[in-house]
């Protein structure tokens, strides 16, 4: 999603701006955690800050991860953006994260967060746009067509198909997480990926179901 909205002529996108405060708080050793901190702002005011700063184009795209919000982050910032929540079938989504977090925690996974943002955004009377990540492998030009039109801005032609390669706007993390994004220049269909989650995580991946469940419930439909 990154690089599609990054392709659009008319956005400008900011890619996990609060990945750095997250790994500093936690203490986490994510791969390339050193070159993330000296990089990367760790101070999440300053982050709020920038992401709140006026930008010379008409998108400013933030790609976040539920996760990264951390109780010490103050939130009111989050009510003056358009949220959009990207969400993935908890079976697909872990088979992908144990390649680079062999143990994760349910905390790891963002559900518990993305579903506690959830509630809080809709008791402010802004509950977020849903999207399931499966519809847009499925339908890419429908369904982000029918998100622009939600959004009041143009769908551009662009968003379907981008150049091949690392963009100046990935993360200092990207060698260790984006080389099947690196390698794309579009959307890849859909298909089951027929690989079955590690009976030491099946636990937590019938919790991440449920909570995957309730927000799909809310989801966009086109």
């Amino acid at each position: 999603m990154l690089r599609s909205w990054e392709n659009r002529p008319d956005t400008v996108v900011c890619d996990e701006p609060f990945y750095a405060y997250y790994l500093q708080q936690t203490g986490l050793e994510h791969p390339g955690r050193n070159e993330i901190l000296a990089h990367h702002e760790t101070c999440s005011d300053a982050t709020i800050a920038s992401l709140l700063e006026p930008k010379d184009s008409r998108v400013f795209y933030q790609k976040h991860m539920a996760h990264h919000m951390l109780p010490g982050i103050e939130m009111s910032w989050v009510s003056r953006m358009v949220n959009i929540f990207l969400i993935r079938d908890p079976r697909d989504m872990l088979t992908s994260l144990i390649h680079q977090i062999p143990n994760p925690s349910i905390e790891e996974t963002g559900l518990p967060q993305q579903l506690a943002l959830f509630h809080l955004m809709q008791e402010q009377g802004s509950a977020p746009i849903v999207l399931d990540s499966k519809d847009i492998l499925l339908n890419p030009k429908i369904v982000l067509s029918a998100l622009c039109n939600k959004l009041s801005i143009p769908f551009f032609d662009e968003m379907l198909h981008w150049p091949q390669g690392t963009r100046e706007t990935d993360g200092i993390w990207a060698p260790h997480w984006y080389s099947s994004v690196e390698a794309s220049t579009g959307f890849v269909p859909w298909k089951t990926k027929g690989i079955e989650v590690p009976a030491r995580l099946e636990t937590m991946c019938l919790e991440c179901e449920d909570i995957y469940k309730q927000l799909r419930a809310h989801k966009m439909t086109v």
